[in-house]
């Protein structure tokens, strides 16, 4: 509140959504640096002798190759029918710790998801929700190790994309888990601690440049990087939702060498059939700067529908309109155009690869 925020419901959580502008906040991260507080983000610690088998069995990546201090890099938990439960990335704490951070909306579900198959399974691994004994912020932008710096944590330079240290000091206070990681396509680092070493460290943050940013801008930059957010790019209901092999999503989170994860079987069905619904970008052509891109409006190509948006936003790189969107696999095609219907207009876009803005 101190900060001048406006709050707004996430999730069933209470988050600030813009503390000046998201078209401030956004830049900042763009060209400087932000800090979010992410709270809302779950937080379960995984323990026990089984646990990598616990992780093997959830995950379409092989996370048994991820180093101790190191997070995997994102993965994929799915149901029996290759639909998308969530994106993750494991933290490997010391082999037998692992530190998972589901999205807000399914932190329960991930919660009772892990402990239902440890104890179905016979596993020997213990499922502890922090959530409510840790906060978490995201400090993010090119200019983010000097705020790191100011902090106290020179260390921080040092770490490597995905690494992560715990039980340092930053800002004078301890913390649980230290990463050089985030979700907004900049340099960035996350920090787990107790929710007072939390808030010392945003107030510190702030003053040592960083710019407090809401829910709102964190969504319009994950927008432009064409990263995903669960119920609008993927879900488990299959009449809603595209196979996981229609995300695209990249950076390595489905291991084809991998054999034994839930939803295996489904997505390889999916895969020797091909894809039938392809996600792709739209921007809006400069004639249609304006027009933003919303969830659920239909997507043509001449007179025939091809496809939906699943979220779009203006984006303040670009100077206009941008989504994502799932279009049907024979009109997918990088470069072409496509027609978004606003209110029985339609208005002309080109169909992009991501990320959306060049770096």
């Amino acid at each position: 509140m101190e900060l001048g925020a406006s709050f707004g419901e996430f999730a069933g959580w209470e988050v600030p959504m813009v503390y000046t502008s998201t078209l401030e906040e956004h830049l900042a991260v763009r060209s400087s640096v932000g800090v979010f507080d992410i709270s809302h983000m779950g937080r379960l610690l995984l323990s026990g002798p089984d646990v990598l088998e616990l992780l093997e069995l959830v995950y379409t990546k092989r996370v048994s190759r991820t180093k101790v201090g190191f997070m995997s890099g994102p993965t994929l938990a799915l149901n029996e029918h290759a639909r998308v439960k969530d994106d993750e990335m494991p933290y490997n704490i010391d082999g037998e710790r692992w530190l998972i951070v589901p999205n807000a909306a399914v932190a329960d579900h991930m919660r009772d998801y892990m402990r239902s198959l440890a104890t179905g399974r016979g596993l020997r691994v213990d499922v502890f929700d922090l959530r409510d004994s840790y906060a978490m912020l995201a400090i993010q932008g090119p200019r983010v190790v000097d705020v790191m710096e100011k902090l106290g944590a020179p260390w921080a330079s040092s770490l490597k994309p995905l690494e992560f240290r715990v039980d340092e000091d930053v800002a004078g206070v301890k913390t649980f888990i230290v990463s050089r990681s985030g979700w907004t396509g900049e340099d960035g680092f996350e920090v787990i601690a107790e929710p007072k070493a939390a808030a010392t460290i945003l107030r510190e943050s702030i003053k040592a440049g960083a710019k407090p940013a809401g829910i709102a801008a964190r969504d319009t930059l994950r927008i432009e990087m064409g990263f995903v957010l669960g119920g609008f790019e993927y879900g488990e209901d299959p009449a809603r939702f595209p196979c996981a092999y229609s995300l695209r999503y990249g950076m390595g989170a489905i291991d084809w060498s991998k054999r034994g994860y839930i939803g295996e079987e489904a997505l390889r069905a999916c895969r020797r059939e091909g894809a039938r619904w392809v996600r792709v970008g739209i921007i809006m052509r400069k004639e249609a700067a304006k027009i933003i891109p919303r969830h659920g409006y239909k997507l043509y190509i001449e007179d025939l529908e091809v496809g939906w948006v699943t979220s779009g936003t203006y984006s303040p790189v670009l100077g206009r309109g941008v989504g994502q969107a799932y279009i049907s696999s024979g009109h997918a095609l990088i470069g072409e155009s496509v027609e978004v219907e606003v209110r029985g207009v339609r208005y002309e876009a080109r169909i992009s690869d991501f990320p959306l803005i060049k770096k």
